[in-house]
């Protein structure tokens, strides 16, 4: 757990760094840079996964630390791999430290934690509506990004570039990925039963 907490900070924290100092080289405040990298989803849920391990880790007893949360981000940090070595992993070639910052935050925090999730993570008590209501994260997400997009021209990911795509394009991807979220989930909860079965 503590070999996540690490590497998931190290990552989120090189990549506010790295897009602070491409602020800088533009002309922007530091802080801009800041808040463009917090509005990727890739960010966004390598933070989360930072913050539940290490409240896992530290063993404070809050909802953070409920397998359900374990779970579901367990569900979202696969996605983040999944999505990027799928779709976008060929569209650009990071080098030097921003190399660094995108094998920790695509590869190495989603292999980690979804590891530990399956080994290590409190078995047993998840119940099959739960990765329904899962799916309010990627949802208010989903919803970020498209308004963001629409009020700045500045979308975050090709397949929600409704300038480009049009929006039933956008709405068939955003819907194919709450079902790919979903069947996530349900596999999770199918993972968590058979698991807690074997160890009875």
């Amino acid at each position: 757990m503590w070999l996540v907490v690490c590497t998931s900070w190290l990552g989120v924290l090189l990549q506010l760094v790295l897009s602070a100092g491409l602020a800088i080289q533009q002309g922007r405040a530091p802080l801009a840079g800041v808040l463009d990298a917090v509005c990727y989803y890739t960010v966004l849920t390598n933070l989360l996964v930072a913050v539940v391990s290490t409240a896992r880790a530290s063993r404070r007893n809050s909802w953070l630390g409920a397998p359900g949360a374990l779970a579901a981000v367990a569900v979202y940090i696969f996605v983040v791999g999944l999505i990027y070595s799928l779709l976008l992993r060929a569209t650009w070639a990071p080098t030097g430290l921003q190399k660094a910052a995108d094998v920790l935050l695509h590869d190495a925090v989603p292999v980690l934690y979804v590891l530990w999730w399956l080994t290590a993570a409190p078995k047993g008590s998840l119940r099959w509506r739960q990765p329904l209501h899962w799916l309010a994260y990627p949802f208010a997400y989903c919803l970020f990004s498209v308004l963001l997009g629409e009020a700045t021209g500045r979308y975050l990911y090709p397949f929600t570039n409704v300038a480009q795509l049009g929006w039933g394009t956008v709405g068939r991807n955003a819907v194919l990925i709450f079902a790919l979220c979903w069947i996530l989930g349900l596999i999770a909860v199918f993972v968590d039963r058979q698991f807690a079965r074997r160890s009875a």
